[in-house]
């Protein structure tokens, strides 16, 4: 596994990637990020992890151009859930969803490669609408399992919601979700 690449930011706002020497731009940055490359930015006076603020500052530019992800409704509920008691089950279940939607981009793709080939596309569709709703089924299962568990540990037991499930969650793993 490759070392994780060391980024320094100094006093004066630039970024120094050690790796290679040389001052480095957020868009450069972004790059490492799309790219796959782990690496960390700290403040070159105190050492303090500063990756966190770079990669907001990211997603803020990013934000401001072109089409956003994030619309006004969705920032304000991410704000309000700072500090409540299920902050953590929220980062939780974000984190789940972003690897799962990466995961379908992947199985996408793989399958793109291969629709072209198919005897029958409505096959295929088929198989990557059970394929994903399996996987969602999996991931949802998984969530509420560790919620489940860390509800049993918890103080009062309530952030899980009734029967160790996200509150709104349903048994059947996303049926009525939109």
């Amino acid at each position: 596994m490759a070392e994780t690449r060391l980024i320094k930011k100094y006093p004066n706002r630039r970024l120094y990637d050690t790796a290679i020497s040389s001052y480095v731009t957020l868009e450069d940055v972004k790059g490492l990020v799309l790219d796959g490359v782990d690496f960390q930015v700290t403040d070159a006076k105190t050492g303090a992890d500063l990756t966190r603020t770079i990669l907001l500052q990211i997603i803020s530019e990013e934000e401001e151009g072109g089409e956003p992800i994030f619309s006004s409704e969705l920032l304000a509920q991410i704000i309000r859930a700072y500090g409540g008691n299920m902050q953590s089950l929220l980062t939780s279940y974000l984190e789940k969803s972003m690897e799962l939607w990466a995961d379908q981009q992947r199985a996408l793709r793989e399958r793109a490669r291969t629709f072209m080939d198919a005897s029958n596309p409505m096959t295929v569709l088929s198989q990557i609408t059970e394929q994903n709703l399996s996987m969602w089924q999996q991931a949802m299962d998984s969530f509420r399992t560790e919620q489940a568990d860390g509800s049993r540990g918890g103080d009062d037991g309530d952030d899980a919601g009734e029967g160790g499930r996200p509150p709104g969650g349903s048994s059947r793993g996303g049926s009525g979700k939109r």
